[in-house]
């Protein structure tokens, strides 16, 4: 089975500009806690709950803050023609619960996979 079959398609994305405040009111809509970060369609960096409130709010950084100053800007990240085992594995091999999904022709951002999603 390949993770084009099992991924979410529908990707909420924040961009590397926005506030690190509408990246969490779209976690907290979404009930996820993590959102990939996109310049334009390309994949640019993974932001989380944790990047927010440990990384930032805990510096003293606002609600104003820019993504970027937050996000994560090494990102691990599959292809969407890759088989299910070979993910998973990947998953747990960095210890990971989400992992953006690239299109293998033009590295853009398709879905995201979750550990549920796997299983």
């Amino acid at each position: 089975m390949k993770i084009a079959e099992c991924m979410t398609r529908d990707v909420q994305t924040v961009t590397p500009d926005q506030p690190i405040q509408e990246a969490a009111q779209f976690m907290l809509r979404a009930v996820a806690g993590a959102m990939p970060v996109c310049d334009g369609d390309g994949l640019v960096g993974m932001v989380t709950d944790r990047d927010i409130a440990v990384g930032a709010i805990a510096e003293g950084r606002g609600p104003d803050t820019p993504v970027r100053e937050a996000m994560t800007d090494h990102v691990d990240y599959c292809f969407d023609d890759e088989d299910v085992e070979q993910v998973a594995m990947k998953m747990s091999d960095t210890q990971i619960r989400r992992m953006p999904v690239i299109g293998p022709e033009d590295n853009k951002l398709v879905g995201i996979v979750s550990v549920g999603d796997l299983s």
